[in-house]
């Protein structure tokens, strides 16, 4: 049921009843029911004529592996060869002889948070007891941004609040109406943290709390809280000390002696990477939310190629689906579209009749590429 006044403060009850607990269960829980796991193993979009299949980038989340090996298995029942490699944020995952990481790190040279796409052969990682610790600690930091983000609103923190209320037009009514819940949430976080998944500690917290208030409260209020939120998290986040994360060069040494694998993802959110000259692998050049450098970066890797020494190994192209499973299980009305209809394994930019064209030209191939990185993980 509705509220017929949301913005009146009589009603709003700071004590936490049923309805709160029931909504901060439904976007924390990592339970999914039979009937859920078995939707999430059999995808609408089947593909049966793709054979090669590569995936070096896409997060599992909370939904169990089997049932994403079912998943990939019958969207792909053509699949003759592949590479399939989880990348979950700051922690490592397995997916049969791989494993792999998305890292979170600082580039010191020009100031700012970048990630790294970690690929191992699974044996390698028996001793891996330093970059697990790294990663620990990773993930421990990025968990503490949404501590920083409910300060901001519940403090409040004046002069942050102020200006997020200016850019996005947010009255006074609306702002104090976030910050009623938000407290909420806090104390909710609070009493809960043992029990919560790592997955959960994330700014996306307060983002799914608020969709899930969509059957109570009239949907442009959520809109419009959704729009003051995004800009109170992006001030949040130009506060958020880097240099407690880990160096892009240490993550890349410690990686390194694993004998691991390094790909640079969607590089146009921080264009200083492609003139640090890493020690990487290859760069991601096409992305569900990355598509308009593709041709540039292409060729980017290809004049470096050009430029390499004949011992050097050259730089591969690589496509990255940026699946996030979680995604798939949210309700209708609380799902990104976009991010809920991407697919592991699902990169339609390698078929692209433009696109294939430029990379014939620089020697690479889906199964090129395939059977190229995964000779260096196992080498």
């Amino acid at each position: 049921m509705r509220s017929s006044d949301p913005m009146n403060p009589a009603a709003w009850d700071p004590a936490i009843n049923e309805r709160d607990l029931a909504v901060f269960e439904s976007v924390t829980s990592t339970n999914l029911s039979e009937e859920t796991l078995a939707a999430l193993a059999s995808p609408q979009r089947v593909l049966p004529d793709q054979q090669s299949v590569m995936a070096v980038h896409w997060h599992p989340e909370f939904v169990p592996m089997p049932v994403i090996t079912q998943r990939v298995h019958n969207m792909f029942p053509g699949m003759t060869e592949n590479l399939i490699i989880p990348t979950q944020h700051n922690e490592i995952l397995e997916y049969g002889n791989f494993s792999g990481v998305e890292v979170d790190c600082y580039s010191h040279g020009f100031n700012q948070k970048v990630q790294l796409l970690l690929h191992f052969q699974t044996s390698r990682l028996e001793h891996a007891h330093t970059l697990r610790a790294m990663l620990r600690h990773t993930q421990t930091y990025r968990a503490s941004q949404l501590f920083d983000f409910m300060h901001a609103i519940t403090a409040p923190l004046e002069d942050r609040i102020e200006q997020a209320a200016r850019e996005t037009g947010a009255d006074l009514d609306l702002v104090e109406f976030v910050r009623h819940h938000v407290t909420k949430v806090r104390r909710m976080v609070e009493d809960r943290h043992a029990g919560l998944s790592p997955d959960a500690l994330k700014n996306k917290l307060l983002r799914n709390y608020f969709d899930a208030l969509r059957p109570f409260y009239d949907g442009e209020l959520i809109d419009r809280i959704q729009t003051y939120l995004s800009a109170v998290k992006a001030i949040v986040k130009t506060h958020f000390s880097l240099r407690y994360f880990y160096r892009t060069s240490e993550v890349i040494e410690e990686a390194r002696a694993l004998g691991g694998g390094i790909i640079i993802p969607h590089p146009e959110q921080f264009w200083p990477i492609l003139l640090a000259d890493y020690d990487v692998d290859g760069y991601e050049v096409w992305n569900p939310q990355s598509q308009r450098y593709t041709d540039f970066l292409i060729a980017a890797v290809g004049r470096a190629n050009a430029c390499a020494g004949p011992s050097t190994r050259r730089k591969l192209v690589f496509m990255g689906d940026d699946t996030h499973m979680g995604e798939k299980v949210k309700t209708i009305t609380s799902q990104n579209v976009e991010k809920a209809n991407r697919e592991i394994g699902y990169q339609p930019a390698w078929d692209d009749l433009e696109i294939s064209k430029r990379l014939i030209l620089s020697g690479m191939s889906r199964e090129i590429v395939i059977r190229e990185y995964r000779e260096r993980l196992l080498g």
